[in-house]
């Protein structure tokens, strides 16, 4: 099939808005979109002119609010055409738009729309708004929350309405002036592993000059199919995910659902598709438990199917010499890469990891099954991208080379300070956290230590997350987790020993391995049996297995397992799926204190 570039630069565009109008009038008749219709269980295309004449609706219900440009709209939604609608009519209109994570706390919700004085509030319908009720009467700025679906009349607050009444308006022209790019377009809250989130003020130029960086190193074709399922909260989706598509012409298809992911995958078969670690873990998990239960011969073969797929990736990467092993590449790839690359679909061209760090086993997988898997790495504040590998220079151990239009340096404690147009204005009414953050000359702090080799880096953690032991030895504990969770028995995991005289970790089993191996070891279905002496030394040996390419000051002492799962709703994970350190460690400070004892 021949495919074709067709990008819009982002002096042509000028702000958000500008983007679309420009692929309309460029593309009018392709499709911008597929989305599933609940209605009639069918999958539906809308062209760019039909999402045109759609937008041009809802910025007609917006205008009703009189609301003067600056002010503040927040919406709650799955991805969705709708949230599309939403986002290009509010920016059309110079209002700044906050997006929410549907999956986060109803207090982190108040906080947010609190802090920005928010005046319109969109989510999918009363199910959500329920959650939210305690929260959202104290919230006098609102003065509208638009509900999508399951729309009933509330009496006891005239500020909802239904979507189907509120967008009940003649559509509103579309303009062709497009404001000024270093207008504020949208204030995005940081996920907040440390204390209360900050509001990341993104400019239209920010995110523009980020997406056509992001072009500059990955070619996007208007045949390519993006499949977004990462929040368009998160920016890495909307970025990534949703403006650079449009910049590019490509259709973009929004999933049912993440359970109906891999049924979705195969499908709609996408060739673009990004996602964070978590995703990836998974689907490795899924491989690892499935391979457990084949014969020998089955593991064995797809051990070296990935064995001569990762020699492969390495020889055209111009890192490795020509092997006779290359040789049975192309019979492994067919009978078993083949039949997993068909299980994501069988279209992927490229697949962005990003948000969070990677296992370098896992990419090494998914490489040596010829999945084109590209970290990448970047911060809400550099709105988002600030590295990532290319097709053609692929170094999984790191996160790449900086986009073009970055600058990047190390300062203290190796420290990474990135510059450039994609870095934001600052936080939103917090000055001091702003100078904190940012230099005088325009460099920004990322939190982040690094190693820059050849241009390409590579993350080593988070300083505010490196553990001191009491002798001073420093480990970089994200990458020990990563290494554990490699083993399917492990859902969660978290290293603890700063100031301590050694490492211990807090475990979260995955409960389907957990039974298989309770089963094992015989011992009874009980709470108790996760204190099992027999159960700690069968654990604590899978640990070690994992670590032994480890300094042998990281060895894992003694372990504290729990089948109750860290999730966004117990507080002790962040909407974007990071894990919150202080709060599981004072959760489990009893137990933690006894393994020190």
């Amino acid at each position: 099939m021949q495919r074709h570039t067709d990008y819009i630069a982002p002096d042509h565009a000028h702000t958000l808005h500008g983007l679309f109008l420009r692929r309309i009038s460029r593309s009018p008749q392709t499709t911008a979109y597929r989305y599933f219709n609940k209605i009639n269980e069918i999958w539906e295309d809308i062209s760019w002119l039909e999402m045109g004449e759609r937008v041009a609706t809802w910025k007609a219900a917006l205008a009703k609010e009189q609301l003067e440009a600056g002010e503040r709209v927040a919406l709650m939604l799955p991805n969705s055409p709708e949230w599309v609608c939403f986002d290009i009519a509010a920016l059309s209109l110079g209002l700044v738009v906050v997006p929410l994570f549907a999956n986060d706390r109803p207090e982190n919700i108040a906080y947010i729309l609190e802090e920005t004085d928010t005046k319109i509030l969109l989510c999918p319908g009363l199910s959500y708004w329920n959650d939210l009720e305690p929260v959202l009467n104290r919230l006098k700025n609102i003065q509208r929350i638009v509900t999508l679906d399951f729309c009933k009349v509330q009496d006891e607050d005239p500020r909802i309405q239904c979507s189907s009444d509120w967008l009940a308006c003649k559509p509103l022209a579309l303009d062709t002036e497009f404001n000024n790019g270093d207008d504020l377009a949208s204030i995005v809250f940081t996920s907040g592993t440390t204390g209360p989130p900050k509001g990341v003020m993104l400019n239209h130029r920010n995110i523009l000059e980020n997406s056509y960086a992001g072009l500059k190193t990955i070619t996007i074709y208007q045949e390519d199919l993006f499949l977004s399922f990462l929040p368009m909260s998160h920016m890495l989706e909307r970025t990534v995910g949703y403006y650079l598509p449009i910049m590019a012409g490509a259709t973009v298809a929004f999933v049912r659902s993440i359970p109906q992911l891999q049924e979705d995958l195969q499908h709609l078969q996408p060739t673009a598709l990004i996602a964070v670690p978590r995703i990836f873990e998974k689907i490795h998990a899924g491989i690892e438990s499935s391979l457990a239960k084949k014969n020998c011969l089955a593991q064995r073969l797809f051990a070296l199917a990935v064995k001569t797929g990762w020699h492969r990736f390495e020889y055209e990467q111009k890192r490795a010499s020509w092997s006779p092993l290359l040789f049975l590449h192309p019979l492994l790839d067919k009978l078993i890469a083949a039949k997993v690359r068909e299980k994501l679909g069988g279209n992927l061209r490229i697949i962005i990891s990003g948000g969070a760090a990677l296992s370098p086993e896992i990419a090494k997988l998914f490489l040596g099954l010829g999945l084109p898997l590209c970290q990448g790495y970047g911060l809400t504040e550099t709105s988002p991208v600030v590295s990532v590998n290319r097709v053609e220079d692929n170094l999984p151990s790191g996160v790449g080379p900086p986009l073009p239009g970055v600058e990047v340096k190390t300062g203290k404690d190796n420290e990474l300070l990135v510059r450039g147009s994609c870095v934001m204005a600052g936080y939103w009414k917090d000055s001091a956290a702003t100078a904190q953050t940012m230099t005088t000359d325009g460099w920004l702090r990322t939190g982040d230590q690094v190693a820059i080799n050849n241009n390409h880096i590579q993350i080593i953690g988070r300083l505010k997350e490196i553990i001191v032991l009491s002798n001073s030895e420093k480990v970089a504990p994200v990458d020990l987790e990563m290494a554990i969770t490699l083993d399917p028995l492990f859902e969660q995991v978290m290293v603890i020993g700063e100031k301590r005289p050694f490492l211990t970790l807090v475990a979260v089993l995955e409960q389907e391995a957990w039974a298989e191996l309770r089963a094992t070891l015989h011992l009874p279905d009980s709470d108790n049996s996760l204190h099992s002496d027999k159960l700690q030394q069968d654990v604590l040996a899978r640990v070690d297995q994992r670590l032994q390419s480890f300094p042998g000051f990281a060895w894992i002492k003694q372990v504290v397992l729990t089948l109750e799962p860290w999730t966004v709703e117990n507080g002790l994970l962040t909407p974007t799926l990071k894990i919150k350190r202080k709060k599981i460690a004072d959760l489990m400070e009893e137990e933690i204190e006894k393994m020190y004892a």
